[in-house]
């Protein structure tokens, strides 16, 4: 979630979400072959939005590895490889893998970039751009932890939070 101020709501701001995961694994959640169930949707959301917040926003997609290919769902197939998000004075460059950067960010305009591939959460600044890697709100990979971003454009440089959910899911 990118927004000037998180006490706003993200439509009166031009507040986005700039990942999605397009098969975030939540039903094994919900119903684990072993344990107990976790609503595991239900921490996302309430870490996201207040209390009454109808959760309208703007959604930014791109697709990713796991998205690509004749075994994917076909709406999936046709995310863009790159987008633009604007919240506020700040644009946002948004891409599944890092390694595939097709832009100068700094010469761009891009005050910011968000890419997902590693799933390890992560904030950099190389030439006055700020990258940020969300980690993943999915199942779990390689021992690290699930989890979102939440950044706070409203001050500089731009404050960027991550959410472990596991601590929200208990």
């Amino acid at each position: 979630m990118v927004c000037c101020d998180v006490s706003v709501p993200l439509e009166d701001q031009a507040g986005v979400i700039v990942e999605v995961n397009a098969a975030p694994g939540l039903r094994m959640h919900l119903e684990p072959s072993a344990g107990k169930a976790r609503p595991v949707g239900e921490a996302i959301v309430a870490t996201m939005f207040p209390a009454g917040d109808n959760g309208r926003i703007p959604v930014v997609a791109v697709t990713g590895n796991i998205e690509q290919g004749v075994a994917a769902p076909a709406w999936a197939r046709q995310l863009p490889a790159t987008a633009v998000a604007e919240a506020g004075p700040v644009t946002i460059y948004v891409i599944h893998d890092l390694h595939l950067l097709d832009v100068a960010p700094a010469a761009a305009g891009f005050q910011i970039v968000v890419s997902g591939h590693s799933h390890r959460p992560s904030r950099t600044e190389r030439d006055g751009v700020l990258y940020v890697n969300p980690g993943s709100a999915g199942p779990r990979r390689f021992q690290l932890p699930v989890s979102i971003a939440r950044l706070n454009l409203s001050q500089t440089p731009y404050a960027v939070d991550f959410i472990e959910l596991g601590s929200v899911l208990g």
